[in-house]
């Protein structure tokens, strides 16, 4: 369904970048503060359970505390936490202590900007609009989150392959039952690498929270996209790994966040993935 309001595409493009940066600072809290919080609760319950006294600390959540400087702790004014545009004005540095702000900030805000610019643009204010960000934006931030943390949390991959599941009930991307068969064919494709891989070598090559992803993936695109997915991360994973082993002197013994590149090449075969394909086939007159 679109919504047509009378405005060129460019000017919704221009409206949605603004728009997007502004859920960019936001993305940027859920990915700096969703693992602390997450490991508060962890510690919490883990004491609970032992029936040790509970620590004391300042409780952190999305919404609380207020944004302050990681280095010196003064509070961030709100002219100082405009979405990119504080960031270049301040040089990329505190106002207050002068200490380097993360390059993460602005690289998150101006993504979620150029996401939104790019849907609105392709197809309106419209449901496929809606869907496309609510995907893009879970990836970028599980993206975030397993740069930092080698962590995926469930509190994203689960709820974002039954959206993906809710999405399809109308054929909104594939069909229902191309859904249902993806996200089960993603979860058990990663599932049996993992063990065989234990099996072989006795280590554990990645994390369940990948299988989860996968399963998410498969849910939104059916399970004709997963191998396509599947190499593409693959191969640049690798890639990625031997470059920083070769050029970085990083130890070939320790493990890398395979989560960004699912992520990555989920996103491009939700995008172009079609045409992806049709172009191989081509290529064999398929």
């Amino acid at each position: 369904m679109e919504i047509e309001l009378g405005i060129s595409p460019s000017a919704l493009a221009a409206i949605g970048l603004l728009f997007g940066l502004l859920i960019g600072s936001f993305l940027n809290v859920v990915i700096l503060r969703l693992p602390v919080q997450l490991k508060g609760d962890w510690r919490r319950d883990s004491r609970d359970f032992l029936g040790l006294e509970p620590e004391p600390h300042e409780p952190v959540s999305i919404a609380k505390p207020a944004s302050r400087c990681p280095a010196c702790h003064a509070a961030i004014k709100p002219q100082h936490n405009i979405p990119l545009f504080s960031f270049l004005l301040l040089r990329g540095r505190c106002k207050s202590c002068a200490e380097p702000i993360s390059i993460q900030y602005p690289i998150v805000e101006l993504l979620a900007g150029l996401l939104a610019a790019y849907f609105v643009y392709q197809y309106g204010i419209s449901s496929q609009s809606f869907y496309g960000l609510v995907f893009s934006y879970s990836l970028l931030v599980l993206t975030g989150i397993d740069l930092h943390e080698k962590l995926l949390p469930d509190q994203i991959t689960l709820p974002l392959m039954w959206l993906g599941l809710f999405a399809n009930l109308d054929g909104t991307f594939v069909s229902l039952n191309d859904a249902v068969i993806g996200a089960i064919a993603g979860y058990l494709s990663l599932w049996t690498v993992f063990w065989a891989f234990k099996l072989i070598t006795g280590k554990e090559g990645m994390g369940y929270g990948d299988f989860k992803l996968l399963a998410a993936l498969g849910a939104w695109m059916g399970w004709q996209m997963l191998p396509m997915i599947i190499l593409l991360s693959t191969a640049v994973g690798a890639l990625v790994g031997i470059a920083g082993i070769v050029l970085a002197g990083r130890n070939k013994e320790m493990p890398i966040a395979f989560g960004p590149f699912l992520a990555a090449a989920g996103w491009v075969a939700f995008v172009w993935g079609d045409k992806i394909l049709a172009g191989y086939l081509g290529l064999f007159n398929f």
